[in-house]
C-alpha cells in the first residue's frame, strides 16, 4: 500500500479512537493492533507474539524505574512546607529587582523543577504560595498568573525531567546527557522570563509596587533555601559526578527527601500514604503511555512508515530550518489537544528518523522537543498548567491563557535561539563528557 495512504490510515484510526473518548493508552494499543491487522495484513497470533516481546522488554527496562521514583520525590516535597520556605527565602533576594517579588515565580519554579521533574507539580507547589502572596501585595494579576504558568513549565526541561526520561528511553539517547543538555536552555528561559518582568515593571511601575521591609534577612533567607539546594546538589551531583545513573539518582533523591522530612519532623503516615497514592496514579499513567507507544512505534516499523516517510522528506530537499519550522508548528498543534507525555510517545516514531536524516543531533532534538512540549502546557484547551492555575486562582481559562501569552512567545524565542545556536544545549554535555 502507498506510504501516504498508510499514514492517513494510521492517523485516521488513532484520531477516531481518541475522539470516541478512549483513554490514550488504550487508543495507542487499538491503533497499533488495527494498523497491523488492517493495513499490514498481519494475523492476530503474529501481532500477539510481537507485542508480548515488546511488553517483556519494556517491563524489564531499568531506565523506567526512575520515573516513579522522581514522581515520589516531587509528591513528598509537594506535601511538605518546602514551598513555603522557598518563597520566604527568595523574597528578600528578589525584592531589590524591578518587578520585586514577582521573580519568586520564576526562581522558585526553576529551583523546584530541579527536584520535581513535573510541570504540573512545579506549578501547583509554587503557585499555592505565590498566587496568594502576590495578590495580597498588590501585584498585577495577569503578570502574576502568566509568569507562574510559563515558569511552571520549566519542570519539564530543568533536570530531572520525566519527559526527558521518556524521550531518552524511546530515542535510545543517554538520559544523563539529556539532563545536562536541559540545564542551560532551562536557565535561558528563566532569564528571558525575568527579563520580561523587569522590562514590564520599568515601563509600567504600577504593575509591581515597590515593597518595603523584609520578613527575613539575607542570611536567614539562604538558610531557608538550604534544603532545596541540598536536594538539588545530591540528585544532580550524583549523576554528573558519575556516582549514580539517573535511575540510581532517583532512589538517592527519594532517600534524601525522606531523610529531610524526618529531620524536620514532617514525615507522617498520612503524608507518606498520600504521596504514594499520587505516585501510583501518575507513574501508572506515564509508564502505560510509554509502553503502549512502543507498540505503536513497532507497528509503524513493520509497516515501513518511518523509513518511507523519512525518504520522502529527504526527496523534498527541505532546508534544516524549514523542517524545524514545520515540526514546531506540528508540535504546537498537538499541544492544543494532548499532554506532553502523549505528544512525545506518539510523535517520536515518526519525527525522530526524519530529524536524524536531516543531520540534527538527537541529543539536541530532545531539548527542542521538550520546549515544544512545554508550549503545550500553556496553550488551551488542554494546557495542564492553565487548568492548575484556573483551579488555584478561580479565574476563567480564557484570562489565564491570555496572561500566559507573552511567556508562550518568550518560549518560542528560546526555541529559535537554540535552533540557531545548538551549542546552547550541547555545550554542557560536551564539556562534562570531557
Amino acid at each position: 500500500m502507498d506510504m501516504v495512504w498508510i499514514a492517513i490510515g494510521v492517523a485516521a484510526l488513532l484520531i477516531t479512537v481518541l475522539a470516541m473518548g478512549t483513554w490514550v493508552f488504550a487508543a495507542l494499543v487499538i491503533a497499533a493492533m488495527g494498523s497491523l491487522w488492517w493495513l499490514g495484513d498481519f494475523g492476530l497470533d503474529r501481532i500477539g507474539l510481537i507485542f508480548s516481546r515488546i511488553l517483556y522488554r519494556a517491563g524489564n527496562s531499568w531506565e523506567l524505574s526512575a520515573i516513579p521514583l522522581f514522581i515520589l520525590m516531587g509528591e513528598l516535597i509537594f506535601r511538605s512546607n518546602v514551598s513555603e520556605r522557598l518563597f520566604k527565602g527568595l523574597t528578600p533576594l528578589t525584592r531589590p529587582l524591578p518587578g520585586g517579588v514577582l521573580h519568586t515565580n520564576v526562581f522558585g519554579c526553576a529551583l523546584f523543577a530541579a527536584v520535581s521533574g513535573s510541570s504540573a507539580a512545579t506549578t501547583a507547589t509554587i503557585g499555592k504560595i505565590t498566587t496568594r502572596e502576590l495578590a495580597s501585595r498588590g501585584y498585577d494579576r495577569n503578570l502574576s498568573i502568566g509568569s507562574l504558568a510559563g515558569a511552571g513549565s520549566l519542570g519539564l526541561l530543568i533536570p530531572p525531567s520525566i519527559v526527558m526520561i521518556v524521550y531518552g528511553v524511546q530515542a535510545e539517547v543517554s538520559i544523563s546527557k539529556l539532563f545536562m543538555a536541559g540545564v542551560v536552555p532551562g536557565l535561558l528561559i528563566a532569564l528571558l522570563y525575568s527579563g520580561f518582568i523587569v522590562l514590564r515593571s520599568m515601563l509600567q511601575p504600577q504593575l509591581a509596587p515597590r515593597q518595603t521591609g523584609s520578613e527575613v534577612g539575607i542570611w536567614q533567607a539562604l538558610t531557608l533555601l538550604t534544603p532545596v539546594v541540598a536536594l538539588i546538589t545530591i540528585v544532580i551531583g550524583s549523576i554528573y559526578s558519575g556516582i549514580a545513573t539517573p535511575s540510581e539518582a532517583a532512589a538517592v533523591g527519594v532517600a534524601a527527601t525522606l531523610g529531610l522530612l524526618i529531620l524536620e519532623r514532617q514525615l507522617t503516615l498520612p503524608l507518606l500514604l498520600d504521596a504514594l497514592k499520587g505516585t501510583l496514579v501518575s507513574a501508572t499513567m506515564v509508564c502505560s503511555l510509554l509502553v503502549t507507544a512502543m507498540l505503536l512505534s513497532t507497528a509503524m516499523g513493520y509497516l515501513h512508515l518511518p523509513r518511507e516517510l523519512a525518504a520522502w522528506i529527504a526527496a523534498q530537499q527541505f532546508t534544516p530550518m524549514a523542517l524545524l519550522m514545520a515540526l514546531a508548528v506540528f508540535y504546537i498543534v498537538l499541544g492544543l489537544f494532548l499532554d506532553g507525555i502523549s505528544i512525545t510517545v506518539m510523535s517520536l516514531p515518526i519525527t525522530l528518523p526524519i530529524v536524524i536524516l536531516a543531520g540534527f543531533d538527537p541529543l539536541w532534538f530532545g531539548v527542542f522537543l521538550v520546549i515544544m512540549v512545554e508550549l503545550g502546557q500553556i496553550t488551551p484547551p488542554v494546557g495542564f498548567n492553565l487548568f492548575v492555575l484556573q483551579g488555584m486562582t478561580g479565574e476563567n481559562i480564557g484570562r489565564v491563557a491570555w496572561a500566559s501569552a507573552p511567556f508562550f512567545l518568550l518560549m518560542c524565542l528560546a526555541a529559535a535561539l537554540i535552533s540557531v545556536w545548538p551549542q546552547i544545549a550541547l555545550w554542557l554535555p560536551t564539556l562534562l563528557a570531557g
